[in-house]
């Protein structure tokens, strides 16, 4: 991006969009205008953007004349939106209802990827935010206080191929697995929901694995662990994750890694094959 080119921010929900703004911010970016939405973001993006424009879901050319009034040529896209709030078809605009009726599948990838091809009809260019980002995702290694012992990195060797698999079938990018057993495989749900049943499987001692799909659009889609993930990590009984580098965003990474070291929960980064990085 040139000096002064104000970046896009499509913002949808939990902390990520905040996230990426401090980020964008300490890459260089001067000018952010990010389009958020009633009940789906988090009111706390106003203070660290330049604008925010609020629209309801499904407002689709209100989203792109937004950031087209406000100079913007490239867009990022950050932050969750609920899949229960994604698939429901409320306040959907013309252009919004003739994008998902032509998709033959409606998952959160062909429809955010059907949304970047509206948003370049109109000049606008959805960018990977991997990029602005680079502070924030782990190196290969172990992230945490306690080395996941030899038990634990056994499971994610176990565990690795079988969610890279899930993953490739675009099902979903977590398994929980203990003792060569696998206890709960992500779908629509969501990761929380899979960590938190495969905990009750497990009843203490479960470990987990989360993935990226294989030739995954970064420009819309990577993985994030965050506080909230230690939590239900501790309330679950699972007490070792292993997550991608440098494809894994670790939000509030300095705090998340804080807790799990109170928690004697092991985290560690696999590099692109599911290998181990011994330190």
């Amino acid at each position: 991006m040139s000096d002064g080119e104000p970046l896009g921010i499509i913002a949808g929900n939990r902390l990520f969009p905040q996230v990426f703004a401090r980020e964008a911010r300490r890459a260089g970016v001067r000018r952010l205008v990010a389009v958020a939405f009633e009940g789906e973001t988090d009111p706390a993006i106003g203070p660290l953007v330049d604008r925010v424009e609020w629209l309801k879901l499904g407002q689709l050319d209100r989203l792109i004349q937004a950031f087209k009034t406000n100079g913007v040529r490239k867009v990022v896209m950050v932050g969750q939106i609920a899949p229960k709030n994604l698939f429901a078809h409320l306040r959907l605009d013309l252009r919004m209802t003739l994008l998902l009726a032509r998709l033959k599948r409606r998952n959160a990838e062909t429809i955010f990827g059907a949304i970047g091809e509206e948003l370049a009809k109109d000049g606008l260019e959805l960018v990977p935010h991997a990029p602005f980002l680079a502070r924030i995702l782990p190196e290969p290694g172990v992230l945490t206080r306690r080395t996941p012992d030899a038990a634990e990195r056994a499971a994610f060797q176990f565990g690795w191929p079988i969610a890279k698999e899930i993953a490739r079938l675009d099902i979903g990018q977590t398994v929980v697995v203990k003792e060569g057993t696998v206890l709960a495989v992500e779908a629509f749900e969501g990761t929380d929901a899979c960590l938190r049943r495969g905990g009750t499987l497990g009843k203490g001692g479960a470990i987990a694995v989360k993935v990226t799909k294989p030739n995954q659009d970064l420009r819309f889609d990577i993985p994030c662990i965050g506080l909230e993930t230690i939590a239900i990590l501790r309330e679950a009984g699972i007490r070792a994750m292993a997550i991608e580098a440098r494809r894994t965003l670790l939000l509030a990474r300095e705090e998340l890694l804080a807790a799990a070291n109170d928690h004697g929960i092991a985290i560690e980064a696999l590099d692109d094959q599911g290998l181990l990085h011994t330190q």
